[in-house]
């Protein structure tokens, strides 16, 4: 049946069935239904530190981040979520029980509680900019960081919305605590709103995403869900059923020391040698000089002295087998430039990181399209995409646990200009309850 729903104003027609939840949409706003939480949540997340470090062994990489794992199994228990916990290593997990007799298969949402270790997350004062209407935000602790709508194209589509920053000194944290806000926003509406339909939900936040970590101790096993959603994407509306592949390589040069005094014609520096690698990278595979379905290799960090130096490198690709093509590149400029030293040697060290996971959502097509279904449901332009980055969902796909990307509503991220509307959470909210109640009608 074809029926018309009216919310925010925008009039939606789609198939649907009119039963328990849909049927209370067409009579009442969602708003007033709903009583949305995520931007209390989200200002309340956002303050907690919880920067990931690459330079750490431990699991998690810090342990702040559990500070903010303790405070959402506290919210999820006072909930009634009576299974959230937080184990050893960071994660938590937590079940929003079935509601109906019948089979459902079991969803999972992911989002990561740890911010990029790029730019500072300690002392995260939030700002909430009412009504924006395209005007320049200057953040007041650094009036030099102006969010200005020429430089963030999607600002264009938040007139009248309420935009969410930082105060100029920090990055916000949107990236991720804004879909952690929208999953624990969800949780609470599954629980407080018994006529939305669904079978057991599953929830996993984790930490040391950014460093490529996230799931490394993730025990899918105990999460037991069929398919997963990680909500950790840009603009509201856009799924992402497509991440690059993703190498890491190490680049080991072994120079000739000698006395400064007396090196002329005998010293190799491997810090000289790692100089005219890296000068010698061609512009046209780098991050600065590919878009779209291009790759890249990537210098991201040099240590070394006169003896021994060591580049790491981050290769991305959709294409796995171009992943092998950029590392002969590094290899063939490194074996170029050690002509020119022949006491001097190198090795290259590429280790598989993560992987496109398209293949993967190619085989289980009803995951992504009951995502863009519930997005049409929310009212949204639903659009898929491909990312120029990775996701959880990349790994946990791989895993066993299938897990395409929704959007958060965080835009420039890893930046002290990052922001997200309260207005796109929200949708990202509602989002989350459209596709439980689509896989219990479905089964």
């Amino acid at each position: 049946m074809l029926i018309n729903i009216y919310n925010f104003g925008v009039e939606l027609s789609y198939p649907l069935k009119i039963k328990n939840f849909s049927d209370i949409l067409l009579n009442m706003n969602i708003n007033s239904l709903l009583n949305f939480t995520v931007t209390d949540r989200f200002l309340r997340y956002v303050i907690i530190d919880t920067q990931s470090d690459p330079a750490s062994d431990t699991v998690p990489s810090t342990e702040k981040q559990k500070d903010l794992g303790r405070l959402l199994v506290t919210e999820l228990l006072k909930m009634g979520v009576t299974d959230a916990h937080l184990d050893e290593f960071g994660y938590v997990y937590a079940t929003i029980p079935a509601n109906v007799d019948k089979q459902v298969p079991v969803i999972g949402f992911c989002s990561h509680m740890d911010t990029a270790p790029d730019c500072s997350g300690t002392g995260v004062s939030p700002i909430v900019h009412k009504n924006y209407q395209g005007e320049d935000l200057i953040l007041p602790d650094d009036p030099a960081q102006i969010i200005r709508l020429k430089d963030h194209a999607d600002l264009k589509n938040q007139l009248g919305n309420d935009i969410i920053t930082a105060s100029g000194t920090t990055l916000l944290g949107a990236d991720n605590k804004a879909g952690v806000a929208e999953i624990m926003d969800a949780c609470y509406q599954l629980i407080n709103h018994p006529e939305i339909k669904h079978g057991d939900i599953r929830i996993l936040f984790t930490p040391d995403e950014e460093i490529g970590r996230g799931v490394d101790k993730a025990d899918i096993k105990k999460l037991g869900a069929y398919a997963g959603y990680t909500m950790d994407g840009e603009s509201a509306g856009n799924m992402e059923n497509e991440t690059f592949s993703a190498d890491g390589a190490k680049l080991l040069i072994n120079g000739l020391s000698s006395h400064p005094g007396f090196a002329k014609g005998k010293m190799e520096s491997a810090i000289k040698i790692a100089g005219q690698i890296i000068a010698a990278l061609p512009f046209e595979l780098s991050p600065e000089g590919t878009t779209g379905k291009q790759g890249f290799v990537h210098p991201v960090s040099v240590e070394g002295h006169v003896e021994t130096a060591a580049i790491e490198f981050i290769i991305r690709d959709f294409d796995d087998d171009k992943l092998a093509e950029h590392a002969n590149v590094i290899r063939k400029i490194a074996g170029d430039v050690l002509k020119q030293f022949p006491s001097s040697t190198f090795e290259l060290q590429v280790k598989p990181q993560y992987r496109n996971m398209k293949s993967v959502l190619d085989k289980h097509p009803q995951i992504v399209e009951y995502g863009m279904e519930a997005m049409k449901r929310a009212g949204l332009n639903a659009k898929l995409c491909s990312i120029r980055g990775g996701t959880d969902g990349s790994r946990l796909s791989f895993m066993g646990l299938p897990c395409p990307n929704i959007f958060a509503g965080e835009h420039a991220f890893h930046s002290k200009q990052e922001w997200v509307s309260v207005q796109d959470m929200q949708k990202a909210v509602e989002t989350i309850l459209h596709l439980c109640m689509i896989w219990e009608e479905r089964s």
